[in-house]
């Protein structure tokens, strides 16, 4: 067997745990496919998940469809915008998790998801994202 594919298996046996579905919460979510332990990442992913900064101003001449998927699935305040390196036809599954102030998952400062508690199969994940990106939300 080859390393890329011990490397694979390894993976789907050990860092496969979710999968996307209808929200209860918000359009779509990200749901458990089994139990995750209290402190996993359950969106371990061997993309390229790094963003690159850029301004308003460099993504002003990019088509107005591809502006709005920006706006859409990427970060971004009044300064900066951040888009993976990966660019837009590949996506993480973070994109898809949604707001609870009773989350079960945080995103820690160094980039890395950690549940906070068991999640149970089937459970959607949630992250609180007035803590994630300073946001406000009174629900």
């Amino acid at each position: 067997m080859t390393s890329n594919k011990k490397k694979l298996l390894d993976h789907l046996q050990n860092e496969v745990f979710c999968r996307l579905g209808c929200s209860k919460t918000h359009g779509v979510g990200v749901f458990a496919i089994r139990v995750i332990k209290k402190d996993i990442n359950p969106l371990m992913c061997s993309l390229d998940d790094k963003e690159i900064k850029f301004t308003k101003s460099e993504l002003k001449h990019l088509p107005l469809a591809v502006r709005k998927q920006i706006q859409r699935f990427c970060f971004y305040d009044l300064k900066k915008t951040m888009i993976p390196r990966i660019g837009m036809n590949a996506m993480s599954m973070a994109i898809y998790l949604n707001h609870s102030k009773k989350p079960n998952l945080r995103l820690n400062k160094d980039g890395q998801f950690q549940a906070l508690r068991v999640i149970k199969k089937d459970e959607e994940l949630l992250i609180d994202y007035d803590d994630t990106f300073g946001e406000k939300h009174y629900f």
